[in-house]
């Protein structure tokens, strides 16, 4: 629909030219050393502060000497997560879960044999049983030295690790960052930098509604982006060619935007 009512041939906010912001890609740079180098990575963060983008520019930056795997369906057992990683690599997922370990370490150090390094990324890491972390990891000890491991998680990940029993997974990190909110101005140029991708002008968004856009963001570049995707839905359900605050705050009612306490009583939690 957008495309259509402003004549576009790209889409707004499309993923497949990503371009990271500076810091995520001096992020990016540096899990990409690790990356040849291996070792265990964290990327933390809140929701929406732009982890995904930089497990994906790594990804998509990988050259033929990086083979890199990525886990997703972080609150499965660890038998059935080994048995992902099979599939990753394609190999025979059938069998015990030690077979099925034999040949992902047989598999690891092949590439290895070819020249390779091999990257796993685990997204939402948070989620993961501390006890299927700790096999992971004593599985990945197996691997080639030059294999890396990096988590993708909320920050809520580093409470479990700061526990004297998990000091085994803890002592073998090599890089950890916490990924920050961009402030109202570095979301402003996300917005407008996304714009130019797509070629639209910058005037489709008034310069109040930009600025209320950047501020209910709450410096969160997915919130940034689905409330930019809602008000030119919007726009084009009012035929216009122009999103102005009418339109910004009509988006900004729905109640999934809105803050707890500006919530009706009866639909606030803590009220019922």
């Amino acid at each position: 629909m957008i495309r259509s009512w402003f004549g576009l041939t790209k889409t707004v906010f499309a993923t497949d030219e990503l371009t990271l912001l500076p810091h995520q890609q001096a992020i990016a740079d540096i899990v990409a050393v690790h990356c040849r180098q291996g070792g265990l990575c964290l990327i933390l963060g809140d929701p929406g502060v732009g982890k995904s983008c930089i497990k994906q520019s790594l990804q998509q930056s990988a050259d033929k000497r990086m083979v890199v795997l990525s886990v997703g369906r972080t609150m499965h057992t660890y038998m059935n997560t080994i048995k992902i990683l099979c599939q990753a690599f394609s190999i025979d997922v059938e069998g015990s879960d030690f077979r099925c370990e034999k040949r992902l370490i047989e598999e690891a150090f092949s590439l290895c044999r070819a020249g390779k390094s091999l990257v796993t990324f685990i997204d939402d890491a948070h989620l993961l049983d501390m006890l299927t972390l700790r096999k992971l990891r004593l599985l990945f000890e197996e691997f080639p030295p030059n294999h890396n491991l990096v988590l993708v998680g909320q920050t809520t990940l580093l409470g479990p690790l700061s526990l004297k029993a998990n000091d085994d997974i803890k002592s073998r990190i090599t890089y950890s960052t916490i990924v920050g909110k961009l402030v109202n101005d570095d979301v402003e140029a996300f917005i407008l930098e996304e714009l130019t991708k797509a070629g639209l002008g910058h005037n489709i968004f008034s310069s109040e509604a930009l600025g209320l856009l950047a501020r209910s963001s709450d410096g969160l570049i997915r919130r940034a982006k689905n409330l930019c995707l809602s008000s030119l839905l919007e726009a084009v359900r009012d035929r216009k060619k122009e999103v102005g605050l009418e339109i910004v705050n009509r988006v900004l009612i729905q109640p999934h935007w809105r803050m707890e306490a500006e919530l009706p009583a009866h639909l606030n939690g803590a009220n019922i």
